[in-house]
């Protein structure tokens, strides 16, 4: 014959809650050391009863059972707690920026003629009107590097004249200063020479010969 199963109520009449109390809780502890030895884990009970009174077993030192508790319990708050307001802005910009870096990625490849599949004729004309614009941006900006490197050239001309300019005239003037040089030792030489054809009196030398030869009564050389 099957046992009647118990139906789990409160019991009313306090002295049987109370022995039934006492039977389970020594129950309890029985089985919680049977299960600590059989699978060599710690295991702690805390058990208060309706009078307040406390009631405990631990297959190890209480305290370190629940350090340990305390701080598995701190590390599954710390994951189940949302994410903070500046970590989810920080995920939001960045699911923002991985999308535009994808766009702009995208209309890259189809300026350079890439992944142009799909597209209908409303979206390449656009493209089309898109890359006559670019290309006449670029046209301009190429006229403006052309005539300012024109600009430029035309600035170094004009200062390599200015400079041969400069040089030729200090050519010139080194040229002049030579040849008045040139003329001042020629001049200096010539008059060096006539200086020496004359002696003491003034007298030249072929006359002073010319005298000496009449008083010696030599016959002249004319």
């Amino acid at each position: 014959m099957a046992r009647e199963k118990i139906r789990i109520k409160k019991i009313d009449n306090i002295t049987a809650r109370q022995v039934t109390f006492s039977k389970r809780r020594r129950g309890i502890f029985k089985k919680a050391d049977e299960l600590s030895v059989l699978c060599d884990a710690d295991v702690a009970l805390i058990i208060f009863s309706s009078t307040g009174k406390l009631f405990e077993f631990s297959s190890s030192r209480m305290r370190d059972i629940l350090g340990r508790y305390s701080l598995h319990a701190s590390n599954i708050n710390k994951m189940m707690d949302p994410p903070s307001l500046n970590l989810q802005l920080e995920n939001c910009n960045l699911s923002r920026l991985s999308k535009e870096v994808d766009d702009k990625t995208k209309q890259l490849r189809k300026l350079r003629g890439e992944d142009l599949e799909g597209l209908n004729l409303e979206e390449l004309r656009r493209l089309e009107k898109l890359l006559e614009t670019g290309l006449t941006r670029v046209s301009e900006k190429k006229g403006e590097c052309v005539m300012s490197h024109i600009s430029s050239l035309e600035k170094r001309g004009s200062e390599l004249v200015d400079e041969n300019r400069r040089l030729r005239e200090k050519l010139v003037t080194l040229e002049r200063g030579r040849m008045m040089a040139f003329r001042e030792a020629v001049e200096t030489e010539s008059a060096t020479t006539n200086v020496s054809s004359y002696d003491s009196t003034g007298v030249t030398l072929e006359e002073d010969l010319s005298d000496t030869s009449l008083k010696l009564g030599l016959p002249s050389s004319e």
